[in-house]
């Protein structure tokens, strides 16, 4: 489910779980935190590429999973994901996401995670979780540190859904490609990246690390309770209800 390919100097990780949409189950979530420190340890390795399979980048949590949990270990898993996405920016290597197809729920704050962000100009970006009857569980301090707050409000309100090019104009992403362009694009930035000196790569990410992942764990601890608060509303219990999970 996580295919690793080196590249001189850079390596790309590719999510490849494509019937289920390359969800973020909970071995998936663990593969990926094994990964990303084992290559930031890995001194002939100076970028990352992170990407998915097609249909798309990432649909978000893993339902087929969740429906086998109650609300406690749901949350658990939730916190699981987050600690991953928070890694990120805690990494001393750049890494860059290559989105294609699709970028949902907590594969839109995934991506947001990253350092660097290629987008498909057609690729559909989306926070379904409010009209499903909860806020996005983890990761929207990512979505504060790309965009303004208004903007990161409104697309975790999840209104209506957005493409590359708007989520390059909101600052979601970085780079807008066409379609089959982005992983090749993210490929390009990440050896431009990889042939600079890696310490003062290291040293830049370092000084804005704060700057898109302020006060991570205790926004994350805090979107994790009302999640699960949420959960105990109607529109929400028929929602899980519909997942079968077992609330």
């Amino acid at each position: 489910m996580l295919v690793t390919r080196h590249e001189g100097k850079v390596v790309i990780l590719t999510i490849d779980r494509p019937q289920r949409r390359n969800a973020l189950g909970t071995e998936l979530v663990q593969s990926l935190r094994t990964a990303l420190h084992a290559l930031d340890a890995d001194r002939d390795v100076h970028a990352i590429v992170l990407t998915g399979t097609a249909p798309g980048f990432c649909a978000g949590s893993d339902l087929k999973e969740l429906a086998q949990m109650n609300l406690a270990q749901m949350c658990e898993h939730e916190a699981l994901t987050a600690a991953l996405a928070r890694a990120i920016p805690m990494l001393s290597k750049p890494v860059v996401c290559a989105v294609s197809g699709f970028c949902l729920g907590g594969g839109f704050a995934l991506a947001a995670a990253c350092d660097l962000v290629v987008t498909g100009k057609s690729c559909r970006w989306h926070m379904p979780e409010v009209q499903i009857g909860w806020i996005p569980p983890w990761g929207l301090q990512f979505l504060l540190g790309r965009c303004t707050p208004a903007a990161a409000r409104r697309l975790a309100w999840g209104i209506e859904e957005i493409d590359g090019s708007e989520a390059c104009r909101l600052g979601l992403a970085d780079y807008v490609a066409l379609e089959d362009d982005a992983l090749s694009l993210a490929m390009a930035v990440a050896h431009t990246l990889a042939e600079m000196p890696a310490p003062a790569v290291a040293a830049t990410k370092r000084y804005f690390r704060d700057s898109f992942a302020v006060n991570g764990e205790i926004r994350d601890a805090e979107a994790n309770l009302l999640f699960a608060e949420n959960c105990g509303h109607p529109v929400a219990k028929a929602t899980l209800a519909k997942f079968g999970v077992k609330a």
